[in-house]
């Protein structure tokens, strides 16, 4: 059996990579404050990132800083300085689009590892090979192509480990290239400043087009009526019953899209794709409890996207009403028996609680096992979010890290 592919998710800060150890992420991409495609996600400062560096790699996982702008002329300079500040940093890869960037970064830092970002829309093996040339070790295919290019690919390049994304937004436009929302709100996808215009609202005026040579054809015509919509918007990807095949084609790693997204939304598709993996390796596969889990933190459809040769739409999102709301995260035992614990959502104390623990397994809390309370000790019976309170607690699965759940 070929190994397990890597999986690999977003960790926008350090509470986000601390999610992501915990819930068995085998490698990370993180970012640090500027010159990456995620502008307003935080970010690691160096220091940071040195730090998040020893944590990983403590817990044998592996991050990789992205550095995949596609540059002005006046950023050169910046990412020189970037290129320089990661030279000692420990990363294990940096991810990089633009082909100048590369260059810097072979010849700044020749001895990390360089991986080309989707934004390059590598599509075919005489590209993947031309990337290798000049240095990529990895390659992150475009997100347009389907499971037959894929392993064509696969089986026509050699030297070179290839990364898919598996999860997450699918964008409008080719691998992420998109001028929307500069031309919009004039702030730049491609330089991690998207505001994502497609997920509008839009709502149609009346406009028909008639192309010259078709004369009396009618090539596009928008009716006049109805309520707003989000006519651009993409349905997000999810791949996750096809991992078996990602295993037997020889793909090297799995990425999860999502540093903008909430901890809480990164525990849950992390915690569903590594039992998913896990169980490939046992050779089981459990497909409707993966997308039971999935609908939890979904907004928008989940489907195959162009990865297969009909867009097969797998799970609608849930009802808002119907949501279980991640309500608390448990941060540290403070005695045995007492947690603190950071509140995320409004509940009652005493309502059933689920523990996310890694292993898609959701163990319950009820009335009779746990209390909240106050740093003085008084009971708390309404708890609100934003507050550090305490849990009071024996529950055998309960540690440092986790989720916790309505029922």
């Amino acid at each position: 059996m070929l190994p397990l592919p890597e999986l690999l998710v977003p960790a926008a800060d350090p509470d986000k990579l601390d999610t992501a150890l915990t819930y068995g992420a085998d490698a990370v991409y993180v970012g640090g404050k500027e010159l990456n495609l995620r502008a307003k996600s935080g970010g690691f400062s160096f220091a940071e990132l040195t730090q998040a560096v020893t944590q990983a790699h403590a817990r044998q996982c592996a991050v990789y800083f992205t550095l995949n702008l596609l540059a002005w002329e006046e950023h050169l300079p910046a990412v020189a300085r970037y290129l320089d500040e990661l030279a000692a940093s420990g990363v294990d890869g940096i991810i990089i689009a633009d082909p100048g960037v590369l260059a810097m970064a072979a010849k700044r830092v020749p001895h990390i590892p360089i991986h080309l970002s989707t934004q390059a829309n590598t599509s075919n093996s005489a590209s993947a090979a031309f990337w290798r040339d000049q240095g990529a070790t990895r390659v992150n295919l475009a997100r347009e192509l389907g499971a037959r290019r894929i392993r064509t690919l696969v089986e026509n390049v050699s030297g070179l480990e290839l990364e898919v994304f598996v999860h997450g937004a699918m964008c409008m436009a080719i691998s992420g290239r998109c001028l929307l929302s500069a031309h919009v709100n004039e702030r730049s996808a491609n330089l991690g400043q998207c505001t994502h215009p497609c997920r509008f609202d839009y709502r149609v005026t009346g406009l028909r087009l008639e192309e010259k040579l078709r004369p009396g054809r009618d090539m596009w015509e928008l009716v006049e009526g109805g309520e707003y919509a989000q006519i651009m918007s993409a349905e997000d990807l999810c791949l996750v019953k096809y991992l078996p095949w990602f295993q037997r084609t020889g793909v090297h790693s799995l990425k999860i899209e999502g540093r903008m997204k909430t901890s809480s939304y990164l525990a849950q598709v992390t915690d569903v794709y590594r039992t998913a993996l896990d169980d490939v390796a046992q050779r089981t596969c459990r497909p409707a409890l993966y997308l039971d889990e999935l609908r939890q933190t979904a907004t928008r459809p989940l489907s195959t996207g162009f990865f297969t040769p009909v867009r097969r739409t797998l799970a609608l999102p849930l009802p808002r009403d119907q949501r279980k709301n991640i309500v608390a995260r448990v941060r540290e035992e403070i005695r045995p028996g007492l947690w603190a614990m950071d509140v995320k959502h409004r509940f009652l104390a005493g309502d059933p609680l689920e523990i996310l623990v890694p292993g898609l397994r959701r163990p319950v809390m009820d009335s009779g096992t746990y209390g909240v309370e106050r740093q003085d000790g008084s009971l708390v019976r309404e708890v609100h979010s934003g507050l550090r309170l305490v849990l009071r607690s024996d529950h055998p699965d309960l540690r440092t890290g986790l989720f916790l759940r309505s029922r």
